[in-house]
């Protein structure tokens, strides 16, 4: 899967790192971002109830491309 965080759109909430916290987790500026070696969601099922839990909706989760 692919995981995209839209930075411009994030506020912080950490309702993701909450919901997936093997997966995402939140900067030094407190923005979320995702875990080193989880960038594809290490397929956590967690990570579609993390995106969906955003407040702003600044997460989208695809499937890769092929």
């Amino acid at each position: 899967m692919r995981i995209d965080i839209d930075k411009d759109t994030c506020i912080g909430a950490g309702q993701c790192a909450l919901a997936a916290p093997g997966v995402f987790t939140q900067d030094d500026d407190g923005f979320s971002t995702l875990l080193p070696g989880r960038e594809d969601g290490a397929g956590d099922p967690l990570v579609g109830e993390a995106a969906r839990s955003c407040p702003v909706g600044a997460i989208t989760v695809s499937a890769p491309a092929r």
